[in-house]
């Protein structure tokens, strides 16, 4: 039980003054509810003197009380106003009561206000308002914030707000933080005011709530009224796509999706702690300080973006240690992070304990990544008991990625249907595999239209497959808007198509620095154009560095591409750089490329090398190169090798071009002449 009181007085009551002094005010906030709140108020009647501090600082509790309580036997007024708030702090009522009654007759305020106490504890509130009100109009501050939340209890609004601001004006750090709450309540403008009066004087709970209200609203500023809420799923993963136009599903097992976020970095001016931000995290590091856990959960977060991972460590711990489950949950991930799983587990576990879905999903990942199926099944299942929704996303990826496609379904439309939208877009795929289009296209409209950029770029692939272009472009540019890579290049190649150079470098630029290859390649192709014409090359003359094509060309090559391989071998032999460009025509031939087998045959040939070159030839023509084709033609007409020549001469009038086809026919016709002399 806690008690409050003016301090004049209750420096007589010894050491409970010092407790009092740092912990009434947090603990009247978080451990007693409003109703059996206990406030006690011994302040002095005006002109009295008060009695003689402890004589030492070792004078224990009885020898406090008996001083009191001779004090108060030879009728001393403050002696027993302060013997009466000993003993209700004590819960001795019987032994209070007729002390505080003999102060209250004298015209003691502080006692007054504490027989209200006394009697609220023994269920006569209307009574216990009563003397509350004698105190508060004496000046009582404690009295005053009694009565007003007695007030609000019964819902009398005005009169709270009257009582709780006559508090709250006299410095009163609980009255202010009532009043701050009933104003809030009422979206009144007014209660930051109050919250900062309150957070001034100490209150932990009202600087956590005002940092929450000036993080809130800067937040809001910075990105927009709607752009404030948790993030993405840490850890998520998907399968693969390509250019093809492959539909995109989640493809693995995420651990948790709300881990603690601070909101989007500062504009420029409000970083040096001068903005509404960097008040905010003043707040809250003056609220955790004070021991208040979800504060410090959410300087933890805070840090924790800014990269300060040490300090978000210690915040984390602090509050993972008063039993904050979310602060667990993300230390446990902070120790993933640093490489640290069995740490991280031991956290998750102790969240997931506490009912925490997104560390029991956690928990999930980790136990499938292990290979551990039914244990990770298990927490999946916790996860969604604890009631977060992605645990039954997650069991349909599980259940995916065995093939048990029904579970999967099953899982997914339970995910669906509570609203997770990457649940409704792989269900939407699972359908489509399944060959029901029809079902899995309302599922994709509503996953894409609650934020699934994915579903949004499916959308685009299923409009483009019936040639609803303009309804697929405007899908694929929902997506890329949104960052999604394929998207962004799909916008771009129509861009291209349709003439506008400039929209289409934009969109391949970001799709390119997204990763995309197909991207890198088309951008490399687009700047390419704009070059101008090399000049004669001339012996002796420095070699030009590297353009800005070429290295989005080797960007695209490095990833595998093969036209990319080809063209950065080609502009390696330009410069004369021919070990550069074998590698590179090898790397594409050795991955299919018909055009990096014929390049690498003629630079073979050049060196010497003609058995090698006409390998590679002979794959460049039987994948469908027709100058490959005519190279076998002539190789083996110089042999003598005439069958084989006419041959090889047949094949290239097939595949073309018109000049290696003319030319492939008049070699025929000369082979056959000799053939036949």
């Amino acid at each position: 039980m806690v008690f409050m009181g003016d301090r004049a007085t209750l420096l007589e009551t010894g050491r409970f003054v010092q407790r009092h002094a740092r912990n009434a005010a947090d603990e009247i906030i978080e451990a007693v509810p409003a109703v059996d709140a206990v406030v006690v108020d011994s302040t002095p009647r005006a002109g009295a003197v008060p009695d003689a501090g402890p004589d030492t600082e070792a004078e224990t509790e009885a020898e406090t009380e008996g001083r009191h309580r001779r004090a108060a036997e030879r009728g001393d007024t403050d002696a027993m106003s302060a013997l009466g708030a000993l003993l209700l702090r004590r819960g001795d009522l019987d032994g209070a009561e007729p002390f505080l009654r003999a102060a209250t007759a004298e015209g003691d305020r502080a006692a007054a206000n504490n027989l209200g106490v006394l009697l609220h504890q023994r269920g006569y509130p209307d009574e216990a308002a009563g003397w509350w009100r004698v105190a508060a109009v004496a000046g009582s501050a404690p009295a005053a914030h009694a009565l007003g939340r007695h007030h609000r209890e019964r819902g009398d609004e005005p009169a709270a707000e009257y009582w709780l601001r006559q508090a709250a004006e006299q410095g009163h750090a609980l009255g202010a933080y009532a009043l701050a709450d009933l104003l809030e309540h009422r979206s009144d403008v007014g209660a930051e005011r109050w919250l900062r009066a309150a957070a001034e004087q100490g209150h932990r709970e009202a600087a956590y709530r005002l940092a929450l209200a000036l993080e809130r609203r800067a937040t809001e500023t910075l990105r927009g009224p709607h752009a404030y809420g948790p993030p993405a799923a840490a850890g998520r993963a998907g399968h693969a796509y390509d250019t093809a136009g492959r539909l995109r599903a989640a493809g693995a097992a995420r651990d948790g999706e709300d881990r603690p976020t601070a909101p989007a970095p500062p504009r420029t001016g409000e970083t040096g702690g001068t903005g509404p931000l960097a008040e905010a995290e003043q707040w809250f590091r003056q609220a955790a300080a004070r021991g208040h856990r979800r504060a410090a959960l959410h300087l933890g977060a805070i840090l924790e973006q800014r990269g300060e991972l040490k300090e978000a460590g210690r915040w984390y711990l602090s509050s993972a240690k008063e039993g904050e489950a979310k602060a667990a949950c993300a230390l446990g991930f902070l120790l993933r992070d640093a490489g640290d799983e069995e740490s991280a587990a031991v956290w998750w576990l102790r969240a997931a304990q506490d009912g925490d879905g997104n560390a029991a999903n956690a928990l999930g990942a980790l136990h499938a990544a292990r290979g551990e199926q039914q244990t990770a099944e298990r927490w999946y299942r916790a996860a969604m008991d604890a009631g977060d929704v992605n645990g039954a996303y997650n069991l349909g990826l599980l259940c995916a990625a065995q093939d048990r496609l029904p579970q999967a379904e099953q899982w997914y439309r339970r995910a669906a249907y509570a609203g997770h939208r990457e649940a409704a877009n792989a269900l939407a795929v699972l359908l489509l595999q399944a060959g029901d289009a029809g079902g899995a296209e309302p599922w994709f409209s509503k996953a894409a239209e609650a934020g699934s950029v994915d579903a949004a770029f499916n959308l685009g692939i299923i409009h483009a497959g019936r040639d609803e272009n303009r309804s697929a472009l405007a899908w694929y540019e929902r997506a890329a808007a949104a960052g999604h890579t394929e998207a962004a290049l799909q916008v771009g190649i129509a861009a291209l198509r349709d003439g506008d150079e400039q929209t289409a470098e934009r969109h391949l630029r970001c799709a390119a620095g997204g990763g995309s290859a197909e991207a890198a390649f088309r951008l490399a192709t687009l700047l390419d154009a704009r070059r101008p014409e090399p000049g004669p090359v001339v012996l002796g003359a420095p070699v030009d560095q590297k353009t800005e094509c070429e290295e989005w060309y080797e960007r695209a090559a490095q990833q595998g591409h093969r036209r990319a391989q080809v063209r950065v071998g080609m502009l390696a032999a330009g410069r004369g750089d021919l070990t550069g460009a074998a590698r590179w025509y090898r790397e594409a031939a050795e991955a299919g490329s018909r055009n990096g087998a014929f390049n690498l045959g003629l630079l073979l040939a050049r060196e010497g090398s003609e058995r090698e070159a006409a390998l590679w030839w002979t794959r460049a023509a039987r994948a469908g190169h027709g100058r490959a084709a005519l190279r076998l033609a002539l190789l083996a007409a110089r042999r003598g090798e005439l069958s084989e020549g006419r041959k090889w001469c047949a094949r290239a009038v097939e595949l073309g071009p018109a000049e290696v086809a003319e030319r492939a026919a008049r070699l025929s016709e000369a082979l056959h002449q000799e053939l036949t002399a």
